[in-house]
């Protein structure tokens, strides 16, 4: 090893250029890829590898089996970032967990498939590039801006890979794709095509989620309810044709109130609930609206809230859902206000060509002056907003194309509970997902990037014709329908469909994708390249798109395949400040992964990244990531000291576990234990607790306890240091492996530099030279005295305080100690580290008293019960007034049950010496040193 300390600047950027070229996590049974990767040439190499793994064995002592996966693929369906700008935590949190369980499954013998995509083909992508370039797509022929818009992404996308690398994490380079590539289009269109054959999609004209600012149609699931200011409006309705009697002593108005009277154009009924009974008697009646004078009737609706204003709704077409099941249960009339651009159309009269604000700001004036407006008063309340431009969503009538979804909610709910949920509880928000859905799927998009719909439509009766499977992907604005006349009607001319899919329609298909599912000419059925991944093992993502990326994958994967696409879903949270917030650059509290990673070691993030329970948002902490570079100091150091120490370690050949002294063996059992629990917590996917643990055992445990002794043993020539040095270089080989998933890089310049051609462990797998191809550890089951050797380092462990309160340096003799517990075997070792002339192992526990040193009162209980007498308890009992008989506490005439009191004691030792403190009570030391 190279003197000094650890340099992660010269160490991690080592190994990340080295992982890439040695294509160490290389997918052995690859398929061709399916991205484009002329923009990248790390995407474009391929490479084939057949590793082998072999499972740590061992011929010495009894063997004990982890069940281990077979040599099979291990699929993960990593997520796709968003292109729409740089990289961020909630990246670099997300794909380190990934990353944690691709390096352990890869140790355990799997053939780890771990690709990686970008999701370029959105709206997030064409407004990034309209940002980057200050142009607007309107400005272009589409097939310009698609290709403008993906000049930028590249860019991006160059970024991505780059920082993905210097972060470690374990991709497969060669497994790449980007969802606007030509691959993934014929992919899309192919589902496209699949599910109309099956009748599950259908295009309608019918209310429509719209967008004004992206001037698009939006699903339910991108839109998102945001606070918002605004205003109710008192206004006055003229009430006409009275033809209730029981109207007739009313006023010829009546009062609705609205935030929006923009949309006082678009009404086209009123409502009052049919228990609101002192509105009952304008059922039946008609009102005029104010400004725009037409007549609407008045109907009773149970949808009607009447708590909210007056308890009178005008119904606007459209302006919420309700309004929707309103025009469509009564058969209203249709009267669109604002167009697709958030602007007021014909039917505004004259605010047409307003802006729907500005119309609302002209019309409130105008009701003002009329008289019709009798109050305007502030108040805060919430609006559906597109979640990704944050613009108040208005309802449209359109043609667009739906995936059915209402009739199978529950069929997609069972589908989920198939899943093995990490954390279970996300299950929870899958569940309400589904069941709160009211809309089937909007998957058309009246934008320029994106993957084109592969239908034509008779320009004479709209026959909808679909392109041929073999002929994909399309795009029906370059290429001829594949019939020269329409098959309904014989018409020959054609209109092609110039929406495209919504970006969620085509990542959807990540799965498929990745897993090569395609059309076969020859057999004429969809087939997959490699169905050894299909299903996938593990869909890791974040849980703010289950409703978009887990759900919508779902039902696409289950309806092509008739299979749930994933055996688990791994649910990582977010990343938030320090003070717990949400990380956004309008509060100014974003820090850059970039900012990060210069300051200090990527390994320190990653020790951090493990650090929440999978699903919980973690805050983002420099403490954190300050506690993982101590420990790769602390890995680094202990490892040159083992170097040092093992430089004559035995041909290990020539070593059985029968030589082997006490305490060794009750380490290497230790680790055994620790082998167990490490692997149960990774399967779990509890990296807080398997990281936690294993940093204790190996700071305490091996670093504080064993290599002391080892240290002791070996260089004072005394009897064992040659299994001293064979018991260190195994347990440090297998600490190297037990850290391999968390701290990638350390481990790796260990291993290489310490162990490489120079193996000492059989079970070793040499074919591949990285730790991140060695087989993972397992327990050896050696025979060892497990509980003396824990009380024996619990004895070093109070020796080691005693020494450094009485400020005596660790290498001072004490005369005397004895020790009372199960040491067997282990007194020469506690006695050579210790430096202690006389050790005795006593038989006879040592007279030992239990001392009162107070009493705790429960005054929650205490006080209720008695008052102003507490007062006099306390001073009972700092006098010693007191006794406890049958667990009660008997002072001053009152009597406190047990749950009202805590006996606080301590040991007392009164014979010769100082007895120590220690966590058992099954050890008891006493020191006698003059």
């Amino acid at each position: 090893m190279p003197s000094g300390e650890y340099d992660p600047d010269a160490v991690e950027t080592k190994w990340q250029d080295r992982w890439v070229d040695e294509e160490t996590y290389t997918y052995a049974s690859s398929i061709v890829s399916a991205s484009d990767s002329e923009f990248d040439p790390h995407l474009a190499s391929e490479s084939e590898s057949s590793d082998e793994h072999t499972l740590d064995n061992s011929s010495d002592g009894a063997h004990v089996d982890i069940e281990a996966d077979p040599d099979t693929a291990f699929s993960i369906d990593s997520p796709p970032p968003t292109v729409s700008g740089n990289l961020h935590w909630g990246h670099v949190y997300g794909f380190t967990l990934q990353d944690f369980v691709a390096r352990f499954r890869r140790m355990r013998g799997s053939d780890v498939f771990f690709p990686f995509g970008y999701d370029d083909n959105g709206i997030a992508s064409e407004r990034l590039a309209e940002d980057e370039l200050n142009v607007r797509h309107q400005e272009y022929e589409r097939r310009e801006f698609q290709q403008m818009t993906q000049e930028v992404c590249q860019q991006y996308e160059a970024e991505f890979t780059e920082k993905m690398q210097q972060l470690g994490i374990s991709i497969d380079w060669n497994q790449t794709y980007q969802t606007i590539s030509s691959d993934v289009k014929r992919t899309s269109q192919l589902s496209f095509i699949d599910l109309y054959e099956q009748g599950r999609e259908y295009r309608k004209r019918a209310p429509t989620i719209w967008c004004p600012e992206c001037e698009t149609a939006i699903s339910q699931v991108e839109t998102e309810d945001d606070e918002q200011p605004s205003h109710f409006h008192d206004i006055a309705f003229e009430l006409i044709n009275k033809n209730n009697p029981r109207s007739e002593h009313r006023t010829d108005t009546f009062t609705i109130s609205t935030t929006r009277p923009e949309l006082l154009p678009a009404c086209v009924a009123i409502f009052v609930h049919p228990d609101d009974d002192d509105n009952q008697d304008l059922v039946g009646a008609d009102a005029r609206v104010p400004l725009f004078d037409q007549t609407v009737p008045i109907i009773a609706d149970e949808r009607v809230d009447m708590e909210t204003g007056s308890g009178i709704v005008m119904c606007c077409t459209f302006g919420d859902q309700t309004d929707i099941e309103w025009y469509q249960a009564h058969d209203l009339d249709l009267r669109i206000a604002i167009d697709e651009s958030g602007t007021m159309t014909d039917v505004a009269g004259s605010y047409s060509g307003l802006d729907s604000t500005e119309a609302r700001e002209s019309i409130v004036a105008d009701l003002s002056e009329s008289g019709a407006l009798l109050d305007r008063r502030k108040i805060t309340h919430t609006v559906n907003v597109h979640e990704r431009c944050g613009t108040n969503i208005e309802f449209l009538v359109k043609n667009q194309w739906y995936v059915k979804l209402l009739d199978k909610t529950d069929e997609y709910l069972a589908a989920g509970r198939e899943m093995e949920w990490y954390p279970e509880k996300m299950f929870t928000r899958y569940k309400n997902w589904i069941e709160g859905l009211q809309w089937d799927w909007a998957i058309s998009r009246q934008r320029s990037s994106g993957i084109p719909f592969p239908v034509w439509y008779c320009d004479a009766c709209e026959h909808v014709v679909i392109a041929e499977k073999e002929s994909l992907p399309v795009d029906p604005l370059s290429d001829d329908p594949p019939v020269e006349s329409c098959p309904a009607c014989n018409h020959d001319t054609f209109i092609p469909e110039d929406d495209v899919f919504d970006t969620w329609a085509t990542s959807s298909l990540t799965p498929l994708i990745n897993a090569g599912w395609d059309w076969n000419d020859n057999t004429e059925t969809i087939e997959f390249g490699d169905s050894g991944l299909y299903p996938f093992n593990l869909r890791p993502q974040g849980h703010d798109i289950i409703s978009f990326w887990l759900f919508h994958t779902v039902v696409k994967c289950y309806e092509h395949t008739g299979e749930v696409p994933f055996d688990s879903v791994m649910i990582n949270g977010m990343v938030l400040d320090e003070n717990r917030e949400k990380m956004s650059k309008s509060k100014g509290n974003v820090i850059a992964p970039d900012e990060v990673i210069t300051e200090y070691p990527v390994d320190a993030a990653r020790y951090w990244a493990a650090g929440s329970a999978v699903g919980d948002d973690l805050p983002y902490s420099e403490k954190g990531i300050r506690a993982g570079e101590k420990l790769l100091r602390k890995l680094w150091n202990a490892s040159k000291l083992v170097e040092d120490l093992t430089t004559d370690a035995p041909d290990p050949e020539t070593m059985s576990h029968a030589d082997l002294e006490a305490i060794d063996r009750w380490l290497l059992a230790r680790i055994d234990t620790e082998i167990a629990r490490l692997t149960e917590k990774f399967e779990s996917r509890e990296f807080s607790k398997a990281r936690d643990g294993l940093r204790s055992v190996f700071w305490h445990t091996f670093c504080d306890d064993y290599l002391e002794i080892a240290k002791h043993r070996i260089r004072e020539g005394t009897t064992g240091d040659a299994a001293a040095a064979y018991t260190l270089t195994v347990a440090h080989r297998r600490f190297l492996k037990l850290f391999a998933p968390i701290l990638a890089h350390a481990s790796e310049e260990l291993w290489r530099d310490m162990y490489v051609s120079n193996s000492i462990d059989k079970t070793d797998d040499i074919s591949s030279d990285s730790i991140h191809r060695q087989s993972w550890p397992n327990p050896l089951g050696i025979d060892a005295n497990v509980d003396a050797g824990e009380a024996a380092m619990s004895v070093v462990g109070a020796l080691r305080k005693y020494k450094s309160n009485a400020q005596l340096p660790m290498n001072a003799t004490l005369d005397r100690v004895l020790i009372w517990g199960d040491i067997d075997g282990f007194e020469s070792d506690i006695a050579d580290v210790m430096h202690i002339e006389t050790l005795e192992s006593v038989s006879e526990r040592p007279s030992i008293e239990s001392v009162v040193t107070g009493v705790d009162l429960e005054y929650s209980l205490v006080g209720p019960a008695f008052g102003n007498a507490v007062s006099d308890i306390e001073t009972a009992i700092e006098s010693g007034e007191y006794e406890v008989v049958d667990d009660q506490l008997h002072t001053e005439g009152i009597t406190l049950d047990p749950e009202m009191f805590d006996i606080q004691k301590r040991r007392q030792y009164t014979g010769d010496g100082e007895m120590l403190d220690l966590d058992t009570d099954d050890v008891i030391v006493i020191v006698q040193n003059n």
